[in-house]
């Protein structure tokens, strides 16, 4: 029997005994759809590693529960036994975070949960992850850009301070536009983790509109004693991009080739979507997002199975995209043809 399946069945073990005041090996089997011998041998394990399990003889039958208070340290910390324990699994799925300033207190965190685990209970914990993972997105920060404590740590500690005490800033910023150092005047708005990145929204008095800053790209952080009033914001800073961008949504058309339509169907792009299928099976996406790089990227991400029907200047932009792509590679590509036999 495959070990993932083995892991799961013995974590709903747990949670059925927990949700339960008690239960029977028969239940527990029926439940699972295993054999009562196998049951057996689970909770044979889950009592070896530290979980506190016991039978107890009621009404002729003989029922098993899961003892909620057996532990001090437990109930120092509020949760129960399967919340802890689904904690202290999911810090897989929060293994993405490493690269940003809060590696060191996700790990913190997670090393205080796992103090009031029994060392057996966390190998069976951690055997969960092979069963469940997350994974970074593409473009994160790298280990080197994100593990400098020394100067980010403290950096997103101020920017936390005057975005919750209204305080103006000045960055030092490198622009990735103009690829130049600007120093801004901004009144911190909102920290936003998206797209393996943390983001400041702010607003610029000088161009009297919203920005947004990524962290990496300040180069100094001077917090002033001048106070601002904080502004009304969605609660999606971002609720209008594919990315990290803000900006007027307008209305997106585009036809996806009938080998691609289900894939795309499936997924939720943007709140806003909306699909109809022609005959043929091809899939027509409306979204009403800003028209921005991201959606661009995005769109061109599908090749030639994608394409803009609206409006006509995001469709011509793409297709000047394509053809400045295709000039990198013809007519100068060198084939390196295998000779004729």
């Amino acid at each position: 029997m495959p070990r993932n399946a083995e892991v799961i069945r013995q974590w709903s073990i747990l949670r059925d005994l927990e949700s339960s005041k008690r239960v029977t090996i028969d239940d527990l089997a029926e439940r699972t759809g295993v054999s009562t011998r196998t049951i057996r041998r689970d909770l044979e394990a889950l009592q070896a590693a530290g979980f506190p399990l016991f039978d107890e003889q009621y009404d002729g039958k003989r029922y098993w529960t899961l003892e909620q208070r057996a532990f001090k340290r437990l109930d120092d910390t509020g949760f129960t036994l399967a919340e802890l324990s689904a904690l202290y699994f999911s810090r897989t799925l929060v293994e993405c975070l490493a690269a940003t300033p809060f590696q060191a207190d996700v790990r913190n965190a997670f090393d205080k949960l796992s103090g009031a685990l029994t060392p057996g209970m966390r190998q069976f914990l951690d055997r969960l992850p092979l069963v469940m993972q997350a994974k970074a997105e593409p473009g994160s920060l790298s280990a080197a850009e994100s593990a400098s404590p020394a100067a980010r740590g403290p950096r997103v500690a101020q920017l936390l301070d005057a975005t919750l005490h209204h305080r103006k800033v000045v960055l030092r910023y490198h622009s990735f536009s103009s690829n130049r150092e600007k120093e801004y005047l901004v009144e911190p708005q909102r920290l936003v983790f998206a797209q393996g990145g943390l983001y400041l929204v702010a607003f610029v008095a000088e161009y009297a509109q919203l920005r947004t800053f990524a962290v990496e790209r300040m180069l100094a952080v001077s917090l002033t004693e001048n106070r601002f009033e904080p502004k009304e914001l969605p609660e999606d800073a971002f609720a209008h991009s594919l990315g990290v961008n803000q900006g007027t949504p307008e209305r997106i058309e585009i036809a996806f080739e009938p080998r691609i339509a289900r894939y795309v169907k499936e997924r939720v792009w943007h709140p806003s979507q909306q699909t109809r299928e022609d005959a043929d099976g091809t899939l027509h996406l409306t979204l009403n997002v800003c028209n921005d790089w991201a959606l661009r990227s995005w769109i061109l991400g599908f090749g030639p199975l994608a394409r803009v029907i609206a409006p006509l200047e995001l469709a011509t932009r793409i297709l000047d995209e394509i053809d400045r792509a295709r000039s990198h590679y013809v007519p100068s590509l060198d084939f390196d043809l295998p000779a004729a036999e």
